[in-house]
């Protein structure tokens, strides 16, 4: 590190620095098991009187793209390259005013027979909360800077082909894999960041690439007949010579306890969700050990344990199972159209989504693709079949949003299957109003899609069967070619395919989730002067302006009422009395008349409508449990409800931090969000 210059010593002028601006950080070495490298970890965490540097650093915004959304754009074209940036952290300098905050001792050459010298960092370093962001932010600063120099392409890879320091990318053809990789070597050193370790699945683009920049396991490889190995693209287990995705299950041992089966369930890395069906079922397992109540180190059932073994034992199994890398096969051409398709399915104890991509080429020629899949355990509370089902289309809905930011390809209106007819009656409906539950998702699910594009399949053509009931490993070994290729059906023309019923536009009566009306007679009131007085006004401020006036008048009269007690004997006072209390001050108002109108508004309004919760704070008692703002812990301060609570300590102003409590059914509370809204109006 110091012959790279990612380290220096300390100034001697600058070792006895006093403005506090200091840090030492311990480290060690980590050895890692695969590669057999070592590297030096700094403990930023590690705390001094209570305080760490990472305590005192900001994160900064997340600008790593994702990884299911890199590990996804990496498998739309049929050649592929992948490279590493060398030492990523390590390339990004710190400004030399903040280099003493990580400093750190080591000996002169490493002899440690000498006296430790003060050395410090020049760039960030692993284990501090700032440095993804601030690396990202110059990689992605560094593809802005010079995008007039090079491709769309290569300025697109460094914007969202990068996974921290790992860049995946896929090309159409080997010409412009090599293109692309020339051009991303060279805007990539543009801003100081080397990419080494290339791999291909093409010999031809591996043959342009020197043997000192090729990945470890290709560099003595001869490119014409021997057999290229396997790597990991993003923890994924990536067969370069085959080009499909394999997984190696690695298990440990771990006790046979809550915590030991978690431990073993997590350590299986499938973040497309291409294994979903097999991992519900340990997932199952893990809640019905939550149900029972058992602890996280507590003993297993006889029952649980041979469940758990079985699943352990099917579990090697796996290495059999394969996913092509690419969406499309070598012949298939270019694109013309694209279009997701997302089936859900739930059951009693669980419920899944799996999503496809369906592409067809100039020919005419359709080839489906599998995206993702997901498999959840359902709430421990039991929910009916159709909530269950509603709950799954919910989720395929929100699939269909990440994916279509994700894919970054143009895509035709997205399709959802299901076969749930409740699900369908209640997307399907425009009149009817259902309980919480079910107004709630559905509103999610039209926000994204329209009614048109969800339709019926039966329960053997849904491939998210698999996914909502699980299976053994045998039996999903079995079923691959359904999971991964999805229902015969989509590569058939659009007329062939299922139909929606014709019950899908009637919803009956008696459905459980339609919402109840109660029919409520109110008996005729009298509506008192000052109620009247406000519904009267359409704008709140002319309603503060009314009211200021009022209180103006009021304070005046008041003044003279109580002058006319205490001049009562004097009838030359008397009668200058008489002659001013018909003179009215009709200069402007003043802000603090109308602040002091509003606060009389709607201290009237809470009186009317939280006349027990007013009673109780003024008499020093706590707010009854049953009142509706119980949850806000309401506090009175001159005689206006506000939300009380822990903000009290913050550092914000008191009307942020104790906000006015108002019903939704105020007149006021509606002129209120109308003025906020023209206000904001006017602003843009």
């Amino acid at each position: 590190m110091i012959s790279e210059g990612y380290v220096e010593k300390v100034p001697e002028d600058n070792l006895e620095r006093t403005d506090g601006r200091k840090w030492f950080l311990p480290h060690h070495g980590v050895l890692h098991p695969q590669k057999k490298t070592l590297r030096v970890v700094f403990d930023c965490g590690a705390k001094y009187q209570g305080v760490s540097l990472n305590s005192k650093l900001l994160q900064g915004p997340d600008l790593t793209s994702t990884l299911i959304g890199v590990l996804t754009r990496f498998r739309k074209e049929p050649v592929v390259i992948a490279a590493d940036i060398k030492a990523m952290f390590h390339q990004v300098k710190i400004p030399e005013e903040d280099r003493d905050m990580l400093r750190f001792l080591w000996w002169p050459n490493g002899d440690y027979t000498q006296a430790m010298v003060e050395h410090r960092m020049t760039v960030h370093v692993f284990g501090a909360t700032s440095s993804p962001s601030c690396a990202n932010f110059a990689l992605r600063k560094c593809a802005e800077d010079h995008k007039q120099q090079f491709s769309l392409q290569a300025v697109d890879a460094m914007l969202n082909n990068f996974y921290v320091d790992d860049c995946l990318v896929s090309a159409a053809t080997e010409e412009d894999a090599i293109d692309l990789y020339h051009e991303l070597c060279a805007i990539c050193l543009k801003g100081g960041f080397p990419l080494n370790k290339w791999i291909s699945n093409s010999r031809n683009v591996l043959a342009v690439i020197p043997e000192s920049n090729r990945a470890n396991k290709i560099k003595d490889l001869d490119l014409i007949s021997d057999v290229l190995p396997v790597e990991r693209v993003l923890g994924v287990q990536w067969c370069v010579e085959s080009d499909v995705f394999k997984f190696r299950i690695t298990l440990r041992d771990r006790p046979l306890t809550r915590r030991g089966i978690l431990s073993v369930v997590s350590s299986v890395y499938d973040p497309l969700g291409m294994l979903a069906p097999v991992i519900l079922n340990a997932k199952k397992i893990l809640q019905n050990l939550c149900r029972k109540k058992i602890g996280w180190d507590d003993s297993l059932p006889d029952p649980v344990i041979q469940e758990w073994t079985i699943w352990m034992q099917e579990l090697y199994k796996l290495e059999e199972f394969k996913v092509d890398r690419c969406f499309k096969t070598n012949s298939f051409g270019t694109v013309k159209t694209a279009q997701l398709h997302h089936f859900a399915d739930a059951s009693e104890d669980s419920y899944g989504t799996v999503t496809y991509l369906l592409l067809k080429n100039e020919r005419d020629q359709a080839h489906c693709a599998f995206i993702m899949g997901k498999a959840r355990v359902a709430p421990l509370k039991p929910v009916t079949i159709p909530r269950m089902e509603l709950t799954a289309a919910t989720l395929a809905s929100r699939m269909d949003v990440m994916w279509k930011k994700e894919l970054q390809m143009k895509l035709k209106d997205s399709i959802f299957w299901t076969d749930s007819t409740s699900v369908l009656k209640y997307i399907n409906n425009e009149t009817t109003r259902f309980r919480t539950f079910v107004a709630n998702r559905v509103s999610e699910i039209v926000k994204v899609s329209n009614a048109q594009q969800w339709r019926y399949v039966d329960t053997d053509n849904n491939p998210a069967d698999l996914a909502s009931r699980g299976l053994t490993v045998q039996s999903f070994l079995k079923n691959k070619q359904t999971w991964l290729s999805g229902p015969p059906f989509l590569l058939l023309p659009q007329e062939e395919w299922p139909q929606n019923p014709d019950e899908v536009n009637q919803i009956s009566s008696n459905d459980a989730e339609i919402k109840t009306t109660v029919n409520a007679v109110q008996t005729s009131q009298e509506m008192d002067p000052v109620s009247h007085f406000i519904q009267y006004f359409s704008s709140w401020t002319q309603l503060k302006r009314a009211v200021a006036w009022i209180l103006r008048v009021k304070k005046l009269l008041l003044h003279y009422s109580r002058r006319k007690l205490q001049i009562k004997h004097d009838a030359k006072q008397y009668l200058e009395l008489q002659t001013k209390r018909h003179c009215l001050d009709t200069s402007s108002l003043k802000v603090e008349e109308l602040l002091s109108a509003e606060m009389a508004i709607i201290s009237f309004c809470q009186r009317k409508r939280f006349a027990d919760e007013i009673s109780c704070l003024t008499k020093g008692s706590n707010v009854k449990r049953t009142s509706h703002i119980y949850k806000l812990c309401p506090i009175l301060e001159e005689g206006v409800l506000r939300v009380g609570g822990r903000l009290s300590r913050t550092a914000m102003p008191e009307e942020r931090k104790h906000p006015v409590i108002l019903a939704k059914d105020f007149h006021i509370s509606n002129l209120i969000l109308q003025h906020v809204h023209e206000a904001e109006a006017e602003n843009i």
